[in-house]
């Protein structure tokens, strides 16, 4: 294919009929020749990835004042401690002496401190308000919603550094049951309960999940039991905005009502249970287990890896009910748990251009698979890189990694990509890059999507190599160095739709002629 370009260079520059330009165009549009790159799987590493894995509660059971207005800053050790295997931490901000007043400032400005603790050390939190972890000592539905008006603020500014939501405020722990304030503890929803939902999701930012504690409180809020579809998913609809949440994993009846139905209802409904595991590819789900019977404990900590798998479950405590966790680690599990919590992803494959041309288009297929229990959930940029030692080239693909399934499923990336008409000539190395969405943290590369492949991962840049090359080959007539680019002595503009170089008096075009 080399060779055919370059007879079409050759006749072109000798002839200008329109036969042979049109030949010369395909050559351009064909990229040349390919190679094809096959990947090792990296099976057994242990690496932080964002919006994943285990997690711990930071903070405890402090009730916010003025005095104690933060649950992650003064717990920097954490980050230290942890940061080379996880990105995510639980918060909880009990509210309990605000339960008939206004959220102070300082409390307020604590939060905000918070938050930026979480960004200085690249993780993400699942964040839940709640008012106490003694029994029924909520606040008022009032009370709530007006908490809930004076946070979202404070929510916007830092949709960053949050993973997702967990409803809260209402009950012990905000877990939606026992309460003083919203019904008895048999009722799912009613019409306080809906309403702390509605001010929730008019609050919480759009492009972030918010979690309910029990799948009956989604089903009755939408007043039937049809599950999320793939084409209403991620579409920013309520439906779409509540996922789910589960903190009596692997206990008894139906891991203490969470697959319950009302009244006379089964203890643990499989029709639940199918509900959750496919309304989970599109929306989040974890938790933490609460099984503190050691007979009980010694029956099911097993059983993790298959319902995690099933319930595609993104996130859990590391720590409580011990009973279990201890079993995971001394048993092995806990390892491969923290590797395929979430996502984990593989590069299989790729069949990459060898050459292209400034402006012109050519072909990437890259095939892809999740090995991991979960897909990704919030939305992430996928970029195909072109970079030297100048100067990085980032192409923004149509591929969404949210729709890369788990458990085993491979995925295809196969897009046509337009080379920018500003790249200088020369040989550039190929990454694949899923930084963040937020412009905050996209040029964090701890924030960035690691994939589970031997010798791909750039740690100083948050990118994955595909071990491939490109050679950029200007069109005839098409002059420009990378040097030359790169040189700080001259400054790239356009003028006329053309890129010109100019340093001082001095300029020049791609073409290589004097203006």
């Amino acid at each position: 294919m080399r060779f055919l370009y370059y007879l079409c260079a050759v006749f072109a520059k000798k002839t200008m009929k329109k036969s042979v330009l049109l030949l010369l165009l395909l050559c351009s549009l064909s990229g040349y020749g390919t190679t094809h790159v096959t990947y090792t799987p990296d099976e057994q590493t242990i690496f932080p990835n964002p919006e994943r894995g285990f997690t711990d509660e930071l903070g405890g059971e402090t009730r916010l004042s003025d005095d104690k207005n933060h649950v992650v800053k003064g717990e920097e050790w954490y980050f230290e401690q942890y940061g080379d295997r996880r990105s995510l931490v639980m918060l909880m901000y009990y509210l309990y002496n605000f339960k008939s007043s206004d959220i102070s400032a300082k409390v307020l400005k604590g939060f905000d401190e918070d938050m930026e603790v979480l960004r200085e050390n690249g993780f993400k939190c699942i964040l839940r308000f709640a008012y106490d972890w003694k029994k029924k000592n909520d606040a008022s539905l009032a009370w709530v919603q007006r908490h809930i008006e004076q946070l979202k603020p404070y929510w916007e500014k830092n949709a960053d550094v949050i993973y997702a939501f967990e409803a809260g405020f209402v009950g012990e722990w905000g877990e939606w049951y026992y309460s003083s304030n919203f019904g008895n503890e048999t009722q799912h929803l009613n019409a306080d309960r809906r309403a702390v939902i509605d001010a929730l999701l008019a609050a919480v930012p759009a492009d972030r999940f918010i979690l309910v504690r029990y799948p009956l409180i989604k089903i009755e809020y939408f007043g039937d039991e049809n599950t999320l579809t793939a084409e209403e998913a991620f579409s920013g609809t309520a439906r779409a905005r509540l996922g789910h949440h589960n903190d009596a994993f692997l206990n008894t009846y139906g891991n203490e009502g969470t697959y319950g139905r009302d009244g006379d209802g089964p203890d643990d409904d499989p029709l639940l249970r199918q509900y959750i595991a496919a309304e989970t590819l599109y929306v989040p789900n974890g938790g933490e287990t609460n099984v503190e019977k050691e007979s009980l404990a010694s029956q099911v900590y097993a059983d993790a890896q298959a319902e995690m798998s099933t319930y595609h479950w993104s996130f859990c405590g590391s720590e409580y009910a011990e009973q279990v966790t201890d079993k995971w680690r001394s048993s092995g599990i806990f390892d491969q748990l923290d590797r395929k919590m979430g996502y984990r992803i593989e590069m299989v494959s790729a069949d990459l251009p060898e050459t292209a041309h400034p402006g012109g288009q050519t072909t990437v297929q890259i095939v892809v698979r999740n090995v991991g229990y979960a897909p990704l959930y919030n939305a992430r940029p996928v970029y195909f890189v072109l970079r030297d030692q100048y100067s990085v080239f980032s192409i923004q693909l149509a591929a969404d990694p949210r729709r890369w399934a788990p458990n085993g499923a491979s995925s295809t990336i196969h897009e046509t990509v337009t080379i920018p008409a500003e790249i200088p000539e020369g040989t550039y190395q190929l990454y694949l890059h899923l930084p963040d969405a937020y412009a905050s943290l996209a040029a964090d590369p701890r924030y960035a999507v690691r994939f589970a492949n031997s010798g791909t991962w750039d740690e100083a840049t948050g990118m994955n190599s595909l071990q491939a090359t490109i050679e950029i080959r200007a069109n005839e007539g098409q002059s420009i160095h990378a040097a030359e680019a790169a040189d700080s002595r001259w400054t790239k503009v356009f003028r006329n739709g053309q890129l010109v170089l100019r340093r001082g008096e001095q300029t020049k075009t791609i073409l290589g002629q004097e203006l």
